[in-house]
C-alpha cells in the first residue's frame, strides 16, 4: 500500500504507541492538496524489553519509585521514539530536510478523565525527538482536549471523518488496539467516537502468561477454547460498559488482576479465558454499535485486531448484514493508521487548525492540539 513520494508534497511522519505497548509505529505520509493520506512507508520499532515491562506496569496503574525514575523513563522513551523516526527515514531513504514535521503520541503512563481535577500523561521526551532527528515534533496532543473538560480520547476520529467520512452510508471505524474504540460516522448527523473496553491488551496478556507469546496469532488459541458464559456475564457487569459517551479508558482500568478478579473458584482453562476475552471485546463493540449507531452497514477495521481472524468471525457473527472489512479497502493501511493521525494532527496544529472533535470527547469546543518543538 506504500506510495511513491509526491516531490511537491510535504512530509509528515507519525509516531504511535498503544496501550499495548507492542512498538513504536511510524509511518511516513503526505496529504495531497485534493484531500486523503498517501502512505510512503512504515514500520514497527521494537522496545527494549526491560522498558516495555516498566511501561505495561506503571500503565496498569503501578508506581514509580521517584521522580527520578520517571525522568529517566520518559527520556529513555523519547531516545527510543526518536531511534524509530530516524530508522523509518533510512529505510525510505528520505532526506529529513524533507520532513515538515513529526508528530509524536508518546506513551500513555496513566489516563484519568474522571478524575478531580481530570488528567491524562504521556510520556517520551519531543525535545528530545527533535534534537535526535533535526525535525520540528508535535507532542501532548491529549492534555488541552482534557483542559478544555474532554477525555483527551479518542482522537483518532476527527482523521477518521476527514478521510473516510464522505459516503451515503451509516459507517463506523473501529481500531481494536489494546483498548477497542469506535467512530461513528452517520450518512446525516453528527459524528461521534468512543472507547469500547478492552481488545488485544488483555488478549495479548492473558496469552503471554499462559501461552510465553506475546499475542495469540490468527486467534488460534482464542478458537480452541469454549466461551464462559458466566463469566464473560460477570466481565459484562462492569459499571464502565454502562457508561455513556463520551468515554474512554485503558490499562490503569482493564489489565489482567481485573480480568483474574472474576474467575472464581472454578476450574476456567486458558484456552476457555482466551476465549471469552475475545468474545468480550466481540461483544462491547457489537453493543456499543447497535446502541448507538443501529443503521450502520458498514465497519472498516483497523489496527492489530484486525489480523485476528477469529475476532473477525465472532465480530459478524454478532453484526450479521453488517459488512465488516480492513480500512485497506479504502486505502488505509490497517497496521499505521494512528501512526499516519498523529502525523495529520501535527500538520493540523502547525496549520493553527483544530484537531479534536468535542462531540467525540466532550470538550467545550474545538481546540488546537499538542505542544511544537522545533528542530
Amino acid at each position: 500500500m506504500t506510495s511513491a513520494v509526491d516531490p511537491t508534497t510535504p512530509l509528515y511522519l507519525g509516531l504511535m504507541s498503544g496501550t499495548s505497548a507492542d512498538g513504536i509505529d511510524a509511518a511516513l505520509v503526505q496529504f495531497p492538496a485534493e484531500g486523503g493520506c498517501r502512505f510512503v512507508e512504515g514500520l514497527t520499532h521494537d522496545w527494549d524489553p526491560a522498558i516495555r515491562a516498566e511501561l505495561i506496569a506503571l500503565g496498569e496503574g503501578g508506581t514509580l519509585t521517584s521522580l527520578d525514575a520517571l525522568g529517566r523513563l520518559d527520556a529513555q522513551v523519547g531516545i527510543t521514539f526518536a531511534a524509530a523516526a530516524n530508522r523509518l527515514l533510512d529505510s525510505a531513504r528520505v532526506d529529513r530536510t524533507r520532513v515538515h514535521a513529526i508528530g509524536s503520541h508518546g506513551q500513555t503512563v496513566r489516563h484519568r478523565p474522571l478524575a478531580d481535577p481530570a488528567f491524562t500523561m504521556q510520556i517520551g521526551d519531543a525535545h528530545r525527538i527533535a534534537e535526535l532527528t533535526g525535525i520540528t515534533t508535535v507532542a501532548d496532543f491529549r492534555r488541552r482536549d482534557v483542559a478544555a473538560g474532554g477525555h483527551g480520547a479518542p482522537l483518532m476520529p476527527a482523521f477518521h471523518l476527514a478521510m473516510l467520512g464522505d459516503s451515503d452510508e451509516d459507517r463506523a471505524v473501529l481500531n481494536l488496539g489494546g483498548i477497542g474504540n469506535l467512530t461513528l460516522i452517520p450518512r446525516d448527523g453528527t459524528p461521534r467516537g468512543f472507547d469500547t473496553g478492552p481488545a488485544n491488551a488483555l488478549m495479548d496478556a492473558w496469552c503471554q502468561r499462559h501461552r510465553g507469546e506475546p499475542f495469540d496469532a490468527d486467534g488460534a488459541f482464542a478458537a480452541s477454547g469454549q466461551v464462559d458464559a458466566a463469566l464473560l456475564a460477570r466481565w459484562l457487569a462492569d459499571p464502565w460498559f454502562a457508561l455513556p459517551p463520551p468515554k474512554s479508558t485503558g490499562r490503569e482500568q482493564f489489565h489482567l488482576d481485573w480480568a483474574q478478579a472474576q474467575l472464581g473458584e472454578g476450574q476456567v482453562s486458558g484456552a476457555d479465558v482466551q476465549a471469552t476475552l475475545l468474545e468480550l471485546t466481540a461483544a462491547t463493540v457489537a453493543d456499543a454499535l447497535l446502541a448507538h449507531l443501529p443503521g450502520a452497514t458498514r465497519v472498516l477495521v483497523c489496527g492489530g485486531g484486525v489480523r485476528n481472524p477469529q475476532l473477525l468471525r465472532r465480530l459478524r457473527a454478532r453484526l450479521p448484514g453488517v459488512v465488516i472489512e480492513s480500512s485497506a479497502v479504502h486505502g488505509l493501511d490497517p497496521d499505521y493508521l494512528e501512526a499516519m493521525g498523529f502525523a495529520w494532527l501535527a500538520q493540523r496544529t502547525l496549520a493553527g487548525l483544530p484537531g479534536n472533535l468535542p462531540s467525540v470527547s466532550g470538550a467545550r469546543g474545538p481546540r488546537i492540539l499538542g505542544a511544537i518543538h522545533p528542530a
